[in-house]
């Protein structure tokens, strides 16, 4: 008798998105929406998206196994697409009107610093150059809020083949776009833009990390990132910048967006730890978006299994925020 034993990370399959609800999103986006569904929503905005999105027929891809599972349900999509962080947009959660107004095509990604040569590629046919699968990931945010996703994207790993780095890349910059005429959150001269975020490249070739382009089982929303993001899910969400336009390898820690706007608050690397408290709050439990419901934290987000190699013999690093 084969007996399956499941890591501690994994959730119970009941909790995918049902293979059904999957497959009926396309068919349901297709069929004509009556004059009463056009008001203001996140559903209807993303629909509408789609209709312009050259990827939308990517969506949804094959769900990865081994990433199918987990310990709590699925965050409610409209849950999860109304309650974002994207200071860009503003300083509140509820930004998600303000960011239809980002550009996502044409939309081009500059590949540059220590790499064999120098590329920019447009998003899409950097689709095109990739395997996109989904993955039932959790999102820890260091606010102490938490949420469960299907998230769709393609490894980490494969961008680094794609940028080919030399070998004395040691880390990768990822900045975020820059435009004050649509973003009015870039007008605050106080912070530090573009927003900037990095990886270590040993981070990096983690199958844990993603570059994300979808949700839900359809083109990333502008609010989440569009047209492309970082997911690294053993982390603060901080740390999974969005709206990504460059990225750059190079052999200097990245001095990242939070850590010049809050350096007695916020480390490079910020791996999720209920034992370190954030300097004003409290890091031990967890409120679940759209319920009232508090679970602890765990330690790399329930993803210790898989990253916890990364961070051995890094005494005297600040690890957890």
């Amino acid at each position: 008798m084969n007996i399956i034993h499941r890591p501690d990370w994994a959730l119970p399959e009941s909790s995918a998105t049902p293979e059904h609800v999957v497959l009926n999103r396309r068919s349901f986006m297709g069929a004509g929406i009556g004059a009463g569904l056009l008001a203001s929503s996140p559903a209807h905005a993303q629909r509408a998206e789609q209709a312009a999105d050259p990827s939308a027929g990517l969506y949804p891809a094959q769900l990865n196994p081994a990433f199918r599972e987990v310990d709590r349900p699925v965050t409610t999509e409209n849950v999860a697409t109304t309650y974002n962080n994207f200071y860009e947009f503003g300083s509140h959660k509820q930004i998600w009107r303000a960011a239809q107004a980002l550009r996502i095509r044409p939309w081009e990604i500059r590949i540059e610093g220590m790499v064999e040569r120098p590329i920019t590629i447009a998003v899409d046919d950097l689709l095109k150059r990739v395997s996109l699968e989904e993955r039932v990931l959790r999102f820890r945010c260091v606010e102490a809020w938490a949420m469960v996703v299907p998230w769709t994207g393609f490894p980490m790993a494969e961008l680094l083949k794609i940028a080919n780095p030399t070998s004395n890349a040691r880390y990768i910059r990822f900045d975020t776009f820059q435009d004050t005429a649509v973003a009015p959150g870039q007008r605050q001269f106080w912070y530090p833009w573009p927003y900037v975020e990095g990886v270590s490249m040993a981070e990096a070739q983690n199958p844990m990390a993603m570059m994300v382009t979808g949700a839900y089982g359809k083109p990333l929303p502008r609010q989440m990132g569009a047209p492309i993001r970082m997911m690294l899910p053993w982390k603060y969400g901080f740390k999974s910048g969005k709206s990504i336009n460059r990225i750059t390898f190079q052999a200097e820690r990245p001095k990242t967006f939070w850590i010049a706007s809050g350096p007695t608050e916020y480390g490079f690397w910020a791996n999720v730890n209920p034992a370190v408290p954030h300097p004003r709050w409290s890091q031990a439990s967890e409120r679940m978006l759209g319920t009232d419901e508090q679970r602890p934290t765990l330690l790399y987000n329930g993803y210790a299994e898989q990253v916890a190699s990364l961070y051995q013999n890094m005494a005297g690093e600040k690890l957890y925020m």
